[in-house]
């Protein structure tokens, strides 16, 4: 009988009943169009484009309550996955001067193969307002030393293109570690801005193949090859942990970089109270007064996670029943179908999880 009714009709019902529920108004505005709320901040993919077999790049055009971002920062990006909203943190590798965002993400876990699989241009996602104070300093480095490896390269690139449109006066070097030229993310982009900048030199060292400017993990040799200056430099390095400690131990206080400290929380086991629900595997558990995370782990459960700390949004999990509270802020919310973070979040008496 649906098929019956015409989708203009249909479209008017749904929107007639929309109307009838108190919804803000960012609500309404989102039935006529998802890019026209005012207070969230929402994104037009307008452009999917594949680098390497396992990541995508994506171009998205900011809704007005976007605010900007500087170069090094990350923001939180939101996706709907079977029904469930899901966010995960990613840095824009653009110029902060660039009026569209884009962001390249390696394919390794729900979130980031729904992102390199389904997503096309004209999806729309949620954004948050930019994070991190993995930036650079408002007095530019007259010599600027920018390391990456794999996908770390988003942020670092952010900050190479936005010293070029600033027309940075001074010299900067590039180092970019990948397996081999097939994982070598921007290769293109890199060798245009160097074409654009004088003092832009951008340096391949590869880890596993021949073939580039440099082979094999890093190491002081490195630097003094490319950059014998590097010790009147200032330094900003994302990648993998092993790289970024390489780094930090040879260059010591003039690394700069994205630094996730966990936070130093408490949790009181001895006064917990309820039960912990996990709906969809059918587990139950006393609450040991441990964040969620953890208690899903005792339970068997194996959850989706990243930082462990309440930054990347890996965990998040929807809350259908109870209270938790923020182990960091000591918030406690009890709105019943609510995302949650289950790192940092300790059930207060009985809670239902849908994990």
């Amino acid at each position: 009988m649906t098929a019956l009714i015409p989708r203009r009709v249909r479209s008017l019902a749904s929107l007639a009943e929309a109307l009838l529920t108190p919804h803000g108004m960012d609500r309404y505005l989102e039935l006529v169009d998802p890019m026209l709320v005012r207070r969230e901040i929402r994104g037009l993919v307008t452009a999917v484009r594949k680098q390497t077999p396992d990541s995508v790049t994506l171009t998205v055009k900011p809704s007005r309550a976007w605010p900007g971002f500087t170069a090094g920062q990350y923001v939180r990006l939101q996706v709907e996955i079977d029904g469930v909203r899901r966010t995960r943190c990613y840095s824009p590798c653009g110029s902060q001067y660039d009026g569209e965002l884009e962001f390249t993400v390696k394919e390794q876990g729900l979130v980031s193969g729904h992102l390199n699989r389904a997503l096309g241009a004209g999806s729309v996602v949620g954004l948050s307002t930019p994070d991190g104070t993995f930036t650079l300093p408002a007095t530019r480095p007259e010599r600027v030393l920018l390391i990456s490896g794999g996908s770390g390269v988003t942020p670092v690139l952010a900050m190479a293109r936005t010293l070029v449109d600033e027309a940075h006066t001074g010299e900067i070097v590039f180092l970019h570690y990948s397996n081999g030229p097939a994982d070598a993310l921007y290769r293109t982009e890199l060798a245009e801005l160097a074409a654009r900048h004088p003092g832009f030199r951008v340096v391949h060292a590869y880890t596993h193949t021949r073939g580039g400017d440099l082979r094999g993990f890093f190491s002081p040799e490195h630097l003094e090859r490319v950059a014998p200056w590097h010790r009147d430099a200032e330094a900003f390095v994302c990648g993998p942990k092993p790289l970024m400690d390489a780094v930090r131990d040879h260059l010591g206080e003039r690394v700069h970089t994205e630094e996730f400290t966990p936070p130093a929380l408490t949790f009181d086991t001895a006064n917990a109270e309820g039960q912990v629900r996990f709906k969809r595997s059918g587990r139950e558990c006393a609450n040991s007064g441990k964040p969620l995370l953890e208690q899903a782990e005792e339970a068997g459960l194996s959850p989706e996670h990243g930082c462990r700390m309440g930054i990347c949004f890996s965990c998040t999990q929807l809350k259908t029943a109870g209270r938790v509270r923020n182990a960091k802020t000591g918030e406690i919310s009890g709105e019943e179908d609510e995302e949650i973070q289950l790192c940092i979040s300790v059930p207060v008496g009985d809670v239902e999880i849908d994990a």
